[in-house]
């Protein structure tokens, strides 16, 4: 079974910085189900939650049935943090060069995929609940990404409207 790991030298834009991964793995996660998107391939897909959101997309989160009653109460709430993993992308690059950027930056200071965790997290408006089935809108990810946890927004304490980013 190949994978994005598998990636060809010439794949890297100029600039860009690869590490060798550690031998093992520090921790194990279970992912509590799947996210079902339109997008098929990365290139369909959003270039982020913002652009996801534009687009108006309702895509699903399927949670595995021994998860469901974790989502007691969960129409109380009008957004959702969701995390998932981005099972697609290399893991193994420390500075990347963004198309839009034309220069090197750690990934560290990226929202990028390309992550040696490659966990992803959008928040997401909850439009719809049935049974297992979470319908939302927002997401940036390929048809059939893990899903990894789910969470509630709080403006109150989620949002730093003069946060900076450094772009």
């Amino acid at each position: 079974m190949s994978s994005i790991l598998d990636s060809k030298p010439n794949d890297l834009r100029e600039g860009e910085v690869v590490i060798a991964l550690p031998d093992h793995s520090d921790a194990s996660v279970y992912f509590i189900g799947r996210i079902r998107t339109p997008w098929k391939t990365r290139k369909d897909c959003p270039k982020n939650a913002r652009a996801a959101r534009e687009t108006g997309a309702v895509c699903t989160l399927e949670l595995d049935p021994r998860f469901a009653a974790g989502l007691l109460d969960i129409e109380r709430c009008s957004h959702l943090v969701v995390l998932y993993w981005m099972d697609k992308a290399r893991r193994d690059l420390v500075v990347q060069v963004p198309g839009h950027l034309g220069k090197g930056r750690g990934t560290f200071a990226l929202r990028s995929p390309v992550r040696p965790n490659p966990i992803a997290m959008s928040v997401v408006k909850l439009v719809k609940v049935d049974g297992t089935k979470l319908e939302v809108i927002a997401l940036d990810c390929i048809d059939g990404t893990p899903l990894l946890d789910i969470k509630p927004y709080y403006a109150s304490t989620d949002s730093i409207p003069d946060a900076m980013t450094g772009a």
